[in-house]
């Protein structure tokens, strides 16, 4: 039975407190997903309010998180049912507590900014892409960079760290990339840049095509006609958005 007040489980040969590798991942996961809706809201529509909500709910859910316990932090216990038909991977407490602290002074630093003075500018993006950066590298990539730093600190040692990345080992042949593996992202990565340096026409709306004569000669509408926007863009306020994506800009 797990303590109310506490950091980590207590399991049997594991001699420091441990946390669910696949719970913390699958957390992160789910903190992601809406911290990237909230952030395309702002930098696509600039709408802050979905980040101001997402800003306090963070903040409440890594407070719980360090200050009371991880079991109870909303997102954990949702990623812990998404979960629950996996066997746990047991990682070490300590660092997880130290990485998730760096998120907890995030959180604190834009609800400062955003939330209570209602500060609009760059310094936003780039808590909120560093926020977004930690989370997607730990539900992605399983890397906890919180737990590296917290490794690199003069007299710490991460003990028990997901896929061992603590423990020096050999990696498995069929780990490694080889010249073919690069040469063949190296191409890849060429090819879409090649195609996004194209130049492609401008989809336009059925709603603003000129209307085909009886006769088969079409009546082209003037630039005007072309660039008014359709009904439903006005009535979502997307007049601006619309013609930016049929090139009226």
């Amino acid at each position: 039975m797990s303590r109310i007040i506490g950091f980590g489980e207590s399991v049997t040969g594991y001699e420091v407190p441990v946390l669910n590798e696949r719970e913390v991942r699958a957390a992160a996961g789910i903190m992601f997903l809406f911290a990237f809706m909230t952030f395309a809201s702002a930098w696509f529509v600039g709408n802050f309010r979905p980040t101001k909500i997402f800003v306090i709910a963070f903040l409440i859910d890594f407070t719980i998180r360090l200050f009371v316990n991880p079991r109870y932090a909303p997102s954990m216990i949702a990623a812990r049912f998404a979960v629950r038909g996996q066997a746990p991977e047991w990682v070490g407490a300590p660092q997880k507590r130290f990485a998730w602290a760096i998120g907890w002074l995030l959180a604190l630093a834009m609800l400062w900014l955003i939330v209570i003075n209602n500060v609009i500018g760059p310094i936003n993006m780039l808590v909120c892409a560093t926020c977004l950066t930690l989370m997607f590298f730990e539900s992605a990539f399983g890397i906890c960079v919180g737990c590296k730093i917290y490794n690199a600190l003069p007299g710490r040692q991460a003990q028990h760290c997901a896929g061992g990345s603590c423990e020096v080992f050999v990696p498995h042949p069929t780990q490694k990339v080889d010249a073919a593996g690069t040469a063949i992202v190296a191409t890849y990565l060429a090819i879409m840049s090649l195609v996004g340096s194209q130049t492609f026409p401008a989809a336009e709306s059925l709603a603003t095509q000129p209307a085909m004569a009886s006769a088969g000669t079409a009546n082209p509408g003037t630039e005007s006609d072309r660039c008014k926007p359709p009904a439903f863009a006005v009535a979502l306020g997307h007049e601006e958005k619309w013609k930016l994506h049929n090139n009226c800009k």
